[in-house]
This record gives structure tokens, sequence and C-alpha cells, in this order.
């Protein structure tokens, strides 16, 4: 009895046990075969973290289309988690305007809020779709409501995932850059640690002609720093990051801005791997 490991793909480990099966007495009625005896997909996070839903006179998710094709391909219903509200939208109606933008691409979209049992739902789920609003809002949620662990394991096991503006912030260590109100005030900032840096959604480069005398979002990040380590990524509307496994690329454009305590900060370009 001999054993055959073949590799198929990256991630595939098949294991094969060569089996000589004597029939009859000649050679000829010797017949080898190779029964797989175990097979394993290492699970692979898969990631796509935006910036915004919306660009400039643009549709709900539309210039994401393609790529959540892809992301999704392999789910046919995918949750969405609503608790970011935007501006004070119910969970309802938030819900409503995500599923007509998945209906465009044949799937179908339910609201956390409409099960029982929300950890359950995220334990299910095909896959996972966190909109925009509130950071605050959404962060105490998650903690209220003990989600962030399941997420994260969800993703951690395979569940792709999308994030838009405060659903992408959540995806970092912390909501510390996050550029939204304190409208609640969560038990933690602590997020779902999926990536090792913070996101800063919706980021503007400062504009050197601007007579606005308040603070440019690199001024908050390098006050950040003041009191933080933790890099930051300013992630620019109509740019994302794709997330496969432990490979991080920016996708989109305009460039991101990259913030390291202690360094002058610096663009990344469409198309370059993140490594922080």
């Amino acid at each position: 009895m001999t054993f055959i490991f073949i590799f198929t793909g990256i991630f595939r480990l098949q294991i094969y046990n060569l089996l000589t099966v004597e029939l009859g007495k000649g050679p000829q009625n010797i017949i080898t075969h190779c029964v797989p005896l175990y097979s394993n997909e290492l699970p692979m996070k898969k990631l796509i973290i935006a910036s915004t839903s919306t660009l400039y006179k643009g549709n709900y998710l539309g210039y994401l289309q393609q790529e959540l094709e892809i992301l999704f391909k392999d789910a046919q219903e995918v949750l969405f988690i609503p608790y970011a509200r935007p501006g004070g939208i119910s969970h309802e109606n938030y819900t409503k305007i995500a599923a007509k933008a998945f209906d465009s691409i044949g799937k179908d979209l339910r609201g956390i809020h409409t099960f029982k049992n929300p950890i359950q739902a995220i334990e299910n789920a095909q896959g996972i779709f966190t909109g925009g609003g509130n950071t605050f809002l959404l962060v105490q949620q998650l903690h209220d409501n003990k989600l962030l662990a399941p997420i994260r394991k969800a993703i951690i096991d395979g569940a792709p995932y999308l994030g838009t503006s405060a659903g992408s912030n959540i995806c970092g260590i912390t909501m510390q850059n996050t550029n939204d109100m304190p409208i609640v005030y969560p038990s933690s900032f602590n997020t779902l640690g999926v990536l090792p840096f913070n996101i800063n959604a919706h980021y503007i480069e400062p504009d050197p002609k601007t007579t606005h005398m308040g603070e440019s979002r690199a001024t908050r990040i390098k006050e950040y720093h003041t009191q933080n380590t933790t890099a930051v990524v300013g992630l620019p509307e109509g740019s994302w990051l794709e997330v496969i496994g432990d490979t991080i690329t920016l996708k989109g454009n305009p460039s991101a801005r990259i913030f390291e305590k202690g360094k002058e900060p610096y663009l990344l370009e469409t198309g370059a791997i993140l490594s922080l």
C-alpha cells in the first residue's frame, strides 16, 4: 500500500491511497486505483473593504458590481448588517436599498435585524455585508449584541465579507480613525481586527489652496499617532482593499495614503500590495 500526496493549487491537499487490486492471475488483470482518503480546503479570508458605497452621480454599490459578483459568486443569500443607519434611516429601509443593489447581481440580501438569533445568522451566513453610516453606533450595536467575535470567526473561516465606510472601519484593530461624530458611547473602540491596521474611510488629501481653517484628515491622523502606534490607511472614495488570504491589494482609484508612527506619510498606488 502506497500513499501519494498531491497538491492541487495552493491551498488544496489531496492524500491518495494507491491500491493494487488483483482480479485474476494474469498481469493484465492488475488494476491500480487512486482513492482519495482526505481532502482539505484551508479557509481563506476574502474581503472587499471599500471607502464608500456610492460614488458621485453613481448608483449604490454600482462601481463595485463586478467585484461583488466575484466575491459572492458562491453565495445565494448575503447577510446584511444595517446597524450604522446613515442619516438615521431605519434598519428596514436601509436593507431595502442594499437589497436592490444585490438583486442586480442575482443575490438575495437579508437584514440581520430580522433574525431571532443574530449570532446563529452570522454562523450560517454565506456572505456578509456591513453598510456605512455612523461607526460609533455600529460598534455599540456589535458590542452590545456580542457579534464581533462571530463575525471575525466567519471571516477567518472563509465567509466573503464586504464593508463600506463604517463597515470598513470595523475591519481594523480599532474604530479610532473614523470621521464620525460620537452620537453614542460604545463599550469599547476595539473592532474586528481582521486587518493589522486601521482604516480612515472617505480620506481626502489636504488642499493647499483651501481657505478652510479646520484640521485636515492628515492632521487628525498625526494627532492620533501622538497617542497610538497602529498604522492607518487613508482610503479615498473610489478605492478599496481586496483581501485574499493574507494578501492585501489596493484597487480602484485614486491612490491611498499610508500613515505610520514616526514616518512621513506615503502614497500606495493602485495595484500595489500593502504590507504593514
